[in-house]
């Protein structure tokens, strides 16, 4: 957790700070490199353990890998029983994909500031985010892909023209000339509602991570001693928050697609 140098000279507290909450970004500036690579290598991390699980499953006494996977799966199909109630194949395999996949990314911030950049650097890259939910374009991607799943669940519950009409009619309901009347309000409502869902999920996400990265650098700008001595309690709280994230976004994702498979 040591601060780097920059050159021959020592980089000023905020310019450690700036150095590393800066992207690796592509030619054009475009695109995050880090938090894409970051986020690729992550999910295959995920799909190979759990391919392997699946491969060494046994009825009789299961190893360790396979009691954890199951104890994962268990913990969400229990979230997925108690708010989703249609029949779907793809809500558990999509709740437990989220639910592993944001953990992993989250977790990357128990990794040591300075571990992975420096290392990097060695390779001629001098600027890495490892953490790609502190990344709010990647917040924002994820939640736009489950907005897209909340559009297509009510598309194959309720049909294209009962979801247009859904879109004109709710939430008030009214009959007559007021269905009319009310038609574009109730349009706009079904429109906030459609982006307030995303937009929460991927904020709510970003900040927390964001904050507790940006802790961390705090916390590295210390002397060593100090380092340990507040990054250690705090990476313990840090636990909590890493798993409660990546639970409350797998658990809204199943209650949001549950509101979408309603039929009013």
């Amino acid at each position: 957790m040591t601060t780097e140098h920059v050159g021959h000279e020592a980089p000023t507290n905020i310019e450690y700070i700036q150095h590393h909450l800066s992207h690796l970004k592509s030619a054009d500036g475009m695109f995050n490199l880090d938090t894409f690579w970051v986020s690729a290598i992550l999910g295959l991390i995920f799909l190979g353990v759990f391919y392997l699980a699946a491969r060494r499953a046994t009825a009789g006494v299961p190893g360790k890998l396979q009691n954890f996977v199951e104890a994962v799966m268990e913990l969400v199909n229990d979230v997925v029983n108690s708010a989703f109630h249609a029949k779907s194949k793809v809500i558990a395999p999509l709740a437990i994909t989220i639910f592993c996949w944001v953990w992993l990314m989250n977790a990357m911030d128990f990794l040591p500031v300075d571990l992975l950049p420096k290392i990097l650097s060695f390779f001629g890259v001098h600027k890495l985010r490892v953490v790609p939910t502190a990344d709010v374009n990647h917040t924002f991607g994820m939640s736009f892909g489950v907005m897209l799943c909340i559009i297509g669940f009510s598309i194959k519950a309720k049909g294209l023209g009962g979801w247009g009409k859904e879109l004109l009619t709710a939430p008030f309901h009214a009959h007559g000339f007021m269905a009319i009347v009310l038609a574009p309000v109730n349009f706009i409502f079904q429109m906030i509602e459609l982006l307030a869902k995303p937009l929460s999920l991927s904020l709510r996400l970003f900040g927390n991570m964001y904050a507790g990265e940006l802790l961390f650098i705090l916390i590295a700008l210390l002397p060593w001693w100090a380092q340990w001595l507040l990054g250690g309690p705090w990476v313990i709280f840090h636990i909590l928050v890493v798993t409660l994230q990546a639970f409350v976004f797998m658990a809204l994702t199943v209650v949001y697609l549950a509101i979408a498979v309603e039929k009013h």
